[in-house]
């Protein structure tokens, strides 16, 4: 199966500019955008209904929406919209957020796996049309249906990181999302996990694992992905990321690909200084030398 590629359109970069990245990236016919609501920066939603708006063909992936911060029957609402105006081309992403971040807007919960069950197990099921009433720990829904379900829901992955949160993933979701922290080594062990649980919970539906790469490419590049990496609180010796040509990056993706990912996203520096190119070579150089 061939593997995808896509591009980070990172939060740290302000909102006005996502309309000539999405652009850009179906243009040198990149497969999906990747978005992050991040907090305190740009909302997931907002940015993925322009950036499907503003292209025909690009597929746009959220990774992922914190479900701390969101009542289960707004976010099915605002992915079953965007699923309906935009057939085929959404990726949602859900996880447990950044703690701290949860704990600053006073959504910190006691278990975040349980509000995940919960919540993933809701918005399944409301993105399929069904009517729930559930009175779980966190999630009470009395007789809740959407009046406007999806024909097609699109693929609910979950951000994970611990083995806890990868099985879970494993039996509710339809996909894993992986930070860009994560080594091809850790991917294997990832994909194992989610496995075990799938088998466990007798689920045969496809489940796909995505990865960010940090990566950098051109004059500069390798100096450019060791700031990033120090930002990141990563030492230039974890094995995180790639620098180089499109030759060494697709090199670097195919480790993953044999580790066990089906997505590869990756994840520019904060100070790409062309990020239209950065896509080009992705889309056109790196893909020509994937196997």
């Amino acid at each position: 199966m061939t593997t995808t590629l896509g591009v980070v359109f990172l939060p740290f970069l302000p909102p006005e500019q996502l309309r000539e990245a999405a652009q850009a990236a179906e243009a040198a016919g990149l497969e999906e955008l990747w978005l992050w609501e991040d907090c305190f920066r740009e909302s997931g939603i907002a940015a993925a209904a322009a950036a499907l708006a503003w292209t025909t063909r690009l597929r746009v992936g959220i990774g992922v929406l914190p479900v701390p911060l969101r009542n289960v029957a707004l976010t099915a609402m605002e992915l079953a919209t965007l699923a309906r105006m935009f057939p085929d081309r959404l990726l949602a992403g859900v996880g447990h957020g950044v703690q701290d971040w949860m704990q600053q807007v006073g959504g910190r919960v006691a278990s975040p796996l349980t509000l995940l069950r919960e919540q993933t197990t809701a918005l399944r099921a409301l993105l399929e049309g069904q009517t729930l009433q559930t009175a779980g720990r966190y999630v009470h829904l009395d007789d809740v249906a959407l009046d406007w379900p999806p024909a097609f829901p699109p693929p609910l992955l979950l951000g994970a990181v611990g083995p806890k949160t990868l099985s879970l993933s494993g039996e509710l979701a339809d996909g894993t999302i992986l930070t860009g922290a994560t080594t091809p080594e850790q991917v294997a062990s990832a994909r194992e996990t989610i496995d075990a649980a799938r088998r466990e919970a007798a689920v045969s539906r496809r489940h796909t694992v995505t990865v960010y790469l940090p990566a950098a490419t051109g004059p500069d590049a390798g100096d450019r992905l060791a700031r990033e990496l120090t930002e990141w609180g990563m030492g230039t010796d974890s094995g995180i990321g790639v620098a180089g040509n499109a030759a060494a990056i697709a090199a670097a993706a195919q480790r993953y690909v044999l580790a066990g990912a089906d997505t590869i996203v990756f994840q520019p520096t904060r100070d790409e200084p062309d990020l239209a190119g950065f896509m080009g070579v992705i889309a056109r150089d790196v893909r020509a030398l994937m196997p």
